[in-house]
């Protein structure tokens, strides 16, 4: 039995409102699933209709519910709704239901959902901090209810999956990967914290938006965003020493040079560029599994050269080093196409984060023609450009490979570079395909192929949970290329007969758990681990994920 709940005294009176405040306090309410004696004890008796339900009960209601709605942005204000007054609850239906609620709850619904951010506001989670709160944020994280925060998303919206510019509306991305980081890993709810930081945004449409939650200028920029940034750090680690910091959704420009600056100051890492990096490479090894190929002979093209791309290239190069490949035979494999043409030397417009792949060739436009000049063995699209892989793409990748592996990683689902059907029914059903966004199973020519969502849940839950069991210091490359080779070798024969290169989600608690210790593996062997090592690892780490179910308040 656990005192929280119990009824509060004041001057020497039970507290008549005790029963309203349980009931208004997301973690503590069961709702009608209080029993006779619960309601009894905290005051809630009259407060609830007299049926006292199971959770099991109530999770059918959600689901009756969920399936009455019209669109899927109605069955995420609803599930948004049922987190703000029954967390346990909402986690119950995340976790028995996460192939059906995790397109809901994430990508692609949250993506609309930030778009409409304004419009369908309610109540807010998490903590927004804005550039007017320089020299006050340790003060604003203080204003937390929560005490031991282990986790921390942030964003400072800018570009908010492929979507671009969402300013304070990009709020529904830290809110969904750390409804992740509990569902698919076990890290309470308490634990985890989600900020936006408000710079401004350069939305013209935000800025006239009269609904609009976030500050209305254009962002800033320079020193004066750079020190807001090292304040937040500053701040976070006064206020919450032992928190992960994960980066989420920013600029490339800002994404690549924050990785750099803090990663040995903090314990912090970047999904966009280690998180995809890492759910990637797994994939890779799946789909060579497939076709009998090996990643020394294979040469890889990237349609995008940002965050996600650079970021896939770098753990790929790491593989192949650790194939036996000197670091500039592993980079000759890896080739990049960004909107103006092949990453080459000759270039003088390349960005700082692509200078490290730029190879020599001679300058290229388009995508077919980079394709017969390089004959690629896998083609990664992170373009954020929609149907930017065309039926002559897929043709032509399949002339050159008898099982051309094609990966469609962009997000939402609206700026996918293909569909599934469109991979398989161009490729002849020779295509081994992956995804950013889910698709549903397609059926070609009597086979049934079941797509590979590339989806990053399988990555940073697992890379999370391990840090928090370490209290790691810092984050390193090590790990993510460590969770890939994990996550690879959680997809079975069966998976892979069905053309999957991932582990069905289901599975992904497991997968997650096996991922944390050999994260926290890694930290400790490399010395950065501030908790002292158990025993028993993997007893460990799943004694402390957290399970949905409700606490009992009174025997």
């Amino acid at each position: 039995m656990t005192d929280v709940g119990r009824p509060s005294k004041r001057a020497g009176k039970a507290d008549p409102h005790r029963g309203v405040k349980v009931l208004h306090d997301p973690v503590r309410n069961k709702g009608t699933a209080f029993t006779e004696a619960e309601r009894e004890a905290l005051g809630l008796r009259g407060l609830l209709p007299p049926a006292v339900l199971t959770q099991d009960v109530q999770v059918d209601r959600v689901l009756q519910d969920l399936h009455r709605k019209n669109n899927d942005l109605e069955r995420y204000m609803a599930l948004s709704a049922l987190q703000d007054r029954n967390e346990v609850l909402f986690y119950r239906v995340l976790v028995d239901h996460l192939e059906e609620m995790m397109p809901l709850v994430y990508t692609p619904t949250v993506g609309e959902a930030c778009q409409e951010y304004g419009a369908i506001f309610r109540r807010p989670r998490g903590l927004f901090i804005s550039a007017e709160d320089r020299g006050r944020i340790a003060e604003l994280l203080g204003h937390w209810p929560h005490a031991d925060v282990r986790i921390i998303v942030v964003t400072d919206g800018e570009r908010i999956l492929g979507l671009g510019d969402l300013g304070a509306y990009g709020m529904g991305i830290p809110v969904g990967k750390l409804s992740l980081y509990t569902g698919c890993a076990g890290i309470h709810p308490t634990h985890c914290l989600p900020i936006t930081l408000d710079v401004g945004t350069n939305n013209e449409a935000l800025l006239g938006d009269p609904l609009y939650i976030g500050l209305r200028h254009r962002r800033i920029t320079g020193q004066a965003y750079e020190d807001l940034v090292q304040e937040f750090f500053d701040a976070v680690e006064q206020t919450f020493p032992r928190a992960v910091i994960q980066l989420e959704d920013f600029a490339t420009r800002n994404a690549f040079g924050l990785l750099e600056h803090y990663r040995d100051r903090a314990c912090t890492f970047d999904d966009d560029i280690q998180g995809t990096a890492a759910v990637a490479v797994a994939g890779i090894y799946s789909a060579l599994r497939i076709t009998k190929g090996s990643l020394r002979d294979g040469r890889f093209l990237f349609l995008g050269a940002g965050e996600a791309g650079i970021g896939i290239g770098h753990l790929l190069v790491a593989a192949l080093e650790n194939e036996g490949m000197s670091e500039s035979e592993a980079k000759e494999r890896c080739w990049f196409l960004d909107s103006k043409g092949l990453v080459v030397r000759s270039r003088t417009d390349l960005a700082p984060h692509k200078v490290p792949f730029a190879l020599d060739h001679a300058p290229l436009t388009g995508l077919v023609n980079a394709i017969d000049a390089l004959e690629p063995t896998a083609l990664i699209g992170v373009s954020g450009v929609a149907g930017s892989f065309g039926q002559d793409v897929v043709e032509r990748m399949a002339e050159h490979n008898e099982r051309p592996i094609i990966f469609a990683l962009s997000n939402p689902t609206s700026q996918s570079e293909c569909t599934a059907e469109q991979a398989y029914r161009w490729s002849g059903g020779r295509a081994v395909f992956a995804s950013g966004s889910p698709f549903d199973p397609v059926e070609f020519e009597g086979r049934r192929f079941v797509p590979g969502q590339g989806n990053n849940v399988y990555i940073f839950p697992g890379v999370g949970l391990g840090l928090i069991e370490s209290q790691a210091r810092h984050v390193t490359d090590e790990m993510f290329f460590a969770a890939a080779r994990v996550l690879a070798n959680e997809v079975t024969e069966d998976d892979l007969a069905l053309g999957r290169v991932f582990p069905p989600l289901t599975r992904v608690r497991e997968v997650s758990a096996a991922i944390a210790a050999e994260v926290a593996r890694i930290a400790w062997r490399r010395g950065l681990a501030r908790a002292e090592e158990p025993d028993d690892l993997e007893a460990t780490i799943l004694a402390a994920m957290f399970e949905p179910t409700y606490t009992r308040y009174v025997d």
